[in-house]
């Protein structure tokens, strides 16, 4: 049997190595994507109600359709609206006939972490439901490229995309777009990409938001 000292060691070596992939991970995805090549990007779309929707819906709209796809669209699971605009949206597209496959669209719920107005007891469990339902549709999609821009739903997403880029099982480049109505401070999911640096690019849409956050993005208003 292992004595204490050698489980110590063990644990020590582990731990070190785990860091050290973690910081590698940070410091690559703080670059720009080198990937030259024409071939698609299956894409995870996290919409939120509302006017999460409304922007999410505007910037895919001068993205290259080709180039992002097969499309995936993800809402919470109580969030009629969201996805049906984005099957309206999708049916508009004059270039659809040209996406291969018929799963090149698809469109998925995923339950909420926490509900509005849900006590903070009975959101561990429900937090602990969302993870592993995030976790099942990771796994099922693999996304290459995930676009979020604010609902809280995006945040399991993001986290378990960044626990696979430090086991090595897929590497998902997350960019996120704040939402137009944040001037001065970003949203409590927008904070926590930001600070955790789990994001691979952070946009902002006014200059004074970019100067409080250095590391995000100016991108101008997308509105």
């Amino acid at each position: 049997m292992m004595d204490f000292t050698s489980v110590s060691l063990v644990f020590v070596i582990a731990s070190t190595l785990l860091v050290v992939r973690i910081l590698y991970v940070i410091s690559q995805s703080s670059k720009p994507a080198r990937n030259a090549s024409q071939k698609s990007l299956s894409t995870l779309v996290v919409l939120g109600s509302g006017g999460h929707t409304a922007e999410m819906i505007n910037l895919l709209s001068v993205l290259q359709k080709d180039r992002f796809a097969p499309r995936f669209y993800i809402a919470a699971a109580t969030d009629n609206m969201s996805l049906q605009k984005a099957r309206v949206f999708e049916d508009a597209l004059d270039d659809k006939i040209n996406l291969k496959g018929a799963d090149s669209i698809q469109f998925m719920q995923i339950y909420r972490s926490r509900e509005v107005g849900q006590s903070y007891i009975t959101s561990v469990g429900t937090t602990l439901y969302a993870l592993a339902h995030a976790l099942w549709l990771m796994v099922k999609i693999r996304p290459q490229v995930i676009l979020c821009n604010g609902p809280g739903t995006c945040i399991p997403i993001c986290a378990i995309a960044f626990v696979f880029k430090v086991l090595g099982i897929r590497w998902s480049h997350i960019f996120y777009v704040e939402s137009i109505a944040r001037v001065k401070r970003l949203s409590l999911s927008g904070l926590l990409l930001y600070k955790l640096r789990m994001a691979d690019q952070l946009f902002v849409q006014w200059p004074s938001l970019q100067k409080q956050y250095p590391r995000a993005h100016y991108v101008g208003r997308l509105m």
